[in-house]
Parts: structure tokens; sequence; C-alpha cells
């Protein structure tokens, strides 16, 4: 299994595999069309308390980093994700932050391998 992260912004390709977006709420400006999404696990995203503290804050990544996974390892949602993967081998998670090392998808793939 192989977990990747993308900005929902990027263009779709083959590579991708099963596309699941994993942030809480739609992207500006996203059609669903354009998204090509194969599943919407909101529930995987961070708390909105989690969330709204972070800020996407480079001084707090690593403290959110660490709080994020202790959500996960409370969230059924995650067991979803592993469930996809068992039957794709490639699963792309989408999110719409612009840094692609400072997001929760980058968390959330880490967490999962």
């Amino acid at each position: 299994m192989s977990f990747l992260t993308k900005r929902i912004y990027d263009e779709v390709s083959p590579a991708d595999g099963y596309r699941v977006l994993v942030d809480r709420l739609w992207p500006r400006g996203v059609s669903k069309e354009r998204a090509a999404l194969d599943r919407w696990l909101k529930d995987v995203a961070p708390s909105a308390d989690l969330r709204i503290w972070f800020d996407h804050r480079t001084d707090r990544f690593a403290e959110f980093s660490a709080r994020y996974a202790a959500e996960l390892d409370e969230n059924s949602a995650v067991d979803e994700l592993r469930d996809i993967s068992l039957t794709h081998p490639t699963v792309t998670l989408l999110y719409g932050a612009k840094n692609p090392e400072i997001n929760h998808a980058a968390v959330l793939a880490r967490f999962l391998s």
C-alpha cells in the first residue's frame, strides 16, 4: 500500500490511484468534476479546534503533528482509509493547504505508513 499526498488544485493524474479528499471543508474554487474524487473522508481531518489553533504556522507544526496523531489514534475513519488501501495499491490524500510539507495530509500519510 502506498499513501501519497497532493494538493486538490493540482492536475489529476492516473498515477494518483484512488483519490480521497481529507479536508473537513470543501476547497474553494474546485468543482466536483475537477476534483475527480473517489471519496471525501472529512472525518479523518483534524478537529476544528486543532485546525484553528494550528493556523498553518510553521512554528506550531511539530506540536500540531503530535496532537493530530493523538486524534488519529482514536479516529475510526483511519480504519476506512486502511480498508481502502487493501483494494487500491495507491491512495492519494488530497488537501487544500498551500504548503506541501506543513499540512495535515502529510501527517496523516506518515501516520498510515
